[in-house]
């Protein structure tokens, strides 16, 4: 136990000992007086039981003493009761022996409560002055009874602190504490007197004063020191505090940094990474941001990097766009890095979208300019300042203007001031107000209607509508088109109207409900009505019974009021012929007009159809005659061909080395039969294929053929001829030509004739040309020769039937090859031409199309 000179040492040195030092010092002694305050208690107790004892025992030794005393007891002194007395004498000797045992304890328990006493003098001078401690201005303890104990308070606080006097008002932390500060001492005092969790907090009262609040629990009691703090302290704890709110802050920033899509980091002064969030952990592919930071993985590539340890200073923070590689994609980043003392820090937003929504924006942008530009409506677009920002192509010539003085970016009013000058623009009285009426748009919210009527006689309609962002659009809208054709239209409706007043055709026009609207003198006359009766707005069934003496069959007047009133949402054009019994024949027509009015017209045909009539008797007639005549050549031509087949045969017999020899003369004349008869033949083999085309019911083999094969078989044919006139033949063509889809006998027939009549008119000893090619799939030859050539009237008619021309050849035909060729080519879908001139030969060319191949699958 401490001294008081000790005691009071210990307070004077407050300054170098901690209050929480004192104040444990204080709860030791504070039990040490609880336990001697209660020793005294007992030992008054012991004494008081010890007096009792003594009392009883001088009580017992009395009273046989008085007993011997009185006069009886002489008689009584026989042996018997000289035993009893011999005991009471023990008992007092025993009696005596206690008192004196119990002089002695008193005597020792005198000297312990002489002890206690001064004992008890030094608690109270030490409760003293621990009083006095306690009232100290700089403190004050809240006491608690167990869990649900009221509180007792001792001590205050220093006034500048702001903590109530009053018990209640400063057991209400809430009001005089900050939240922060108030929320945490209402927890641990919570867990102090629940669970006895002592506890030392640093507090801020509402005048950011610094308290110290110790918990702690003694003797079954809970209580609660608030210590005001100075000087280093109290430096100390608010540097602690900033600390906190610090690491608060930097806490909260971090996590909101966590909960943002946009990668950030911290680097230290040595530029390694110290901390990243959870958007940079994903960008740079990670598990988490701990593995991205342990494995130091960066998201900037190392020319950016240094791009930024370059620029970025401690007054100006590195801001650009980059691009970089996230996921395997490319991502452009807007970057933000700040320098600092200790490090650098730096966020990074995924601008990607934003970048190709501006890029979709300018491609918007330039073909919207582009789209405005093929317009031929005048555009012009001015900023917020009044200047040009926009403009097409239609504007500069609508106005005649200079690109440079439009480039220049000019104000309306000086645009307007040029226009003027150049005469462009409507004359005014007074031009200054026309001018600031003009360029009120701006300031307006209303689009702005004008039309001007220009020098030049064009008219315009102008739309001026303001800009959100400032500005506005202006549309100027040729209108001298369009009033030339509203003038023309009016008068073209007069003069229809006086047309069809004029008409020879009977025209009414019938609304939806049957009225009619309009009717010319020709719709009354054919009908034989009058004016009043076709009126306008009379309806269809009265005009149905005013024609009824005309037609009245059911497929009259019936039929047109059905067409004409019908709910049909679609509605299908009419037209037939009547025969009136005035004798007359209409052609009538019912036409839905696009107003949803429908038009009769009815057109006086009885000429023409009398006219018809006969035409067609004429023509059954005609065609008769032609089937006659077909008959009659394919009659002829089978007469024909049996006797001539007899005759060639005969002959071809006749030269066979088995017959009788023949004179000279004999085989001369023989030959002459046999050339007759051959060309005959030809004859009569062309006339039946002509007739066989002209019947339309020649049909096509079509087969693929060899080219090249053909080719040979052609030149077989034609020696003989070629022989005959010393001619040659000259073949131009590759040695694979392929093939092609094509009647194999009328496409032998056309190579034939074609040489055949180049051999006719090729001069004697010369070559007649033979050229086939392909030209993509088309089958294209040439057949030429260095003949007399024709002139363009001979070109003309030189595929006409019966057309020949014997000046110059060797024969003189029927004039039915060519004729033929032509036939049998556009039978095949092909093409020939003919290009010739006096003294420069013929050349003829033949094109025998590509899909043939569709044609030979429909002749299958």
């Amino acid at each position: 136990m401490r001294s008081g000179f000790e005691d009071s040492a210990a307070i004077a040195g407050g300054g170098r000992s901690s209050p929480l030092m004192q104040d444990e010092s204080l709860d030791v002694e504070a039990r040490q007086i609880s336990e001697r305050r209660l020793h005294p208690k007992e030992r008054r107790e012991s004494r008081g039981r010890g007096s009792l004892r003594n009392l009883l025992s001088t009580a017992t030794v009395l009273v046989p003493a008085s007993a011997l005393a009185a006069p009886e007891a002489q008689r009584l002194l026989t042996s018997t009761h000289m035993i009893g007395l011999a005991a009471v004498a023990g008992v007092v000797a025993v009696s005596f022996a206690g008192a004196f045992m119990m002089m002695k304890r008193r005597t020792v328990i005198e000297k312990e409560n002489r002890d206690i006493r001064s004992a008890l003098s030094d608690a109270q001078s030490r409760i003293s002055r621990y009083e006095a401690l306690i009232a100290d201005k700089n403190r004050r303890i809240v006491i608690w009874e167990g869990k649900t104990g009221s509180a007792e308070l001792l001590g205050q606080l220093p006034p500048e602190i702001g903590a109530p006097t009053n018990d209640r008002e400063f057991l209400a932390f809430g009001r005089w504490l900050k939240p922060r500060s108030a929320a945490a001492l209402e927890k641990a005092i919570d867990a102090l007197r629940g669970n006895a969790t002592i506890f030392d907090l640093v507090v801020e009262t509402s005048r950011d004063e610094v308290l110290e609040a110790q918990g702690r629990v003694s003797g079954g009691r809970a209580f609660v020191r608030f210590v005001s703090l100075n000087n280093l302290r109290a430096q100390l704890a608010e540097l602690q505090l900033e600390r906190e709110r610090l690491h608060g802050s930097i806490s909260t920033f971090q996590t909101l940094l966590d909960a943002v899509d946009m990668p950030s980091w911290q680097r230290a002064p040595d530029g390694k990474l110290s901390w990243v969030n959870d958007a940079y952990g994903e960008a740079v592919n990670a598990p988490n941001k701990e593995a991205a930071l342990s494995e130091g993985r960066e998201l900037l590539e190392t020319v950016t990097r240094a791009k930024i340890k370059a620029v970025a200073t401690m007054d100006t923070a590195f801001r650009d766009k980059v691009a970089t590689v996230v996921n395997g994609a490319r991502t452009f980043y807007e970057v933000v890095d700040v320098k600092t003392p200790n490090g650098s820090a730096g966020i990074a937003s995924d601008v990607s979208r934003q970048e190709a929504v501006r890029d979709e924006l300018n491609r918007t942008i330039k073909s919207h300019a582009e789209t405005l530009d093929m317009l031929a409506t005048p555009v012009a677009i001015f900023d917020d300042r009044q200047q040009l920002q926009y403009y097409n192509q239609a504007f500069r010539q609508l106005w005649d203007l200079d690109v440079p003085f439009l480039e220049s970016r000019p104000e309306h009013g000086e645009l307007l001031e040029r226009l003027r000058a150049s005469s462009r623009v409507p004359e005014q009285l007074n031009w200054k107000t026309w001018k600031d009426s003009i360029l009120s748009v701006y300031r307006s919210l209303d689009t702005h209607t004008d039309v001007w009527h220009l020098p030049n006689r064009q008219t315009l309609r102008v739309f001026a509508t303001a800009r959100p962002q400032g500005g506005a659009t202006w549309v100027f809208e040729n209108l001298t088109e369009q009033v030339d054709l509203e003038t023309r239209y009016n008068t073209l409706l007069k003069v229809q109207g006086e047309t069809i007043d004029h008409l020879a055709e009977g025209v009414a026009v019938f609304t939806p409900d049957g009225r009619i609207t309009l009717s010319n003198p020709a719709f009354r006359a054919l009908w034989g009505i009058t004016a009043t009766e076709a009126e306008a707005g009379t309806h269809i069934k009265a005009i149905e019974t005013a024609c009824a003496p005309s037609h009245d069959g059911p497929e009259g007047w019936k039929t047109f009021t059905r067409a004409i009133t019908s709910f049909e949402d679609k509605r299908e054009q009419i037209s037939g012929k009547l025969e009136l019994k005035t004798g007359l024949v209409l052609d009538y027509a019912v036409i839905p007009l696009p107003d949803a009015q429908t038009m009769l017209t009815f057109v006086n045909v009885t000429d023409s159809e009398l006219a018809e009539r006969a035409l067609k008797d004429k023509n059954e007639a005609l065609r008769a005659a032609d089937d006659l005549k077909n008959d009659f050549v394919k009659h002829v031509s089978y007469e024909l061909r049996s006797p001539l087949t007899n005759i060639i045969g005969f002959t071809d017999l006749l030269r066979t080395p088995g017959m009788d020899p023949l004179t000279g003369k004999q085989a001369d004349y023989l030959d002459h039969i046999s050339n007759s008869s051959s060309v005959l033949l030809t004859l009569v083999n062309d006339i039946l294929d002509l007739a066989t085309v002209d019947a339309g019911i020649m049909a096509l083999n079509l087969e693929p053929l060899d080219i090249n094969e053909l080719i040979d078989e052609v030149a077989l044919q034609i020696a003989h001829r070629l022989q005959e006139g010393n001619l040659t033949l000259k073949i131009t063509a590759d040695n694979d030509l392929g093939s092609v889809v094509a009647d194999h006998q009328r496409l032998k027939q056309i190579f034939v004739k074609l040489l055949s009549n180049a051999a006719n008119f090729a001069p004697e000893g010369t070559a007649i040309g033979l050229k086939c090619w392909r030209e993509g799939p088309d089958f294209l030859f040439t057949v030429s020769d260095s003949g007399q050539g024709m002139s363009a009237e001979t070109i003309a008619k030189v595929f006409n039937r019966f057309e020949s021309d014997g000046r110059g050849g060797r024969r003189t035909g029927a004039g039915l090859g060519l004729a033929i060729v032509e036939s049998f080519v556009s039978l095949h879908h092909g093409a020939i031409s003919v290009d010739s001139a006096p003294g420069k030969g013929t050349r003829i060319t033949c094109r025998i199309p590509a899909g043939e191949a569709s044609r030979l699958d429909a002749a299958e």
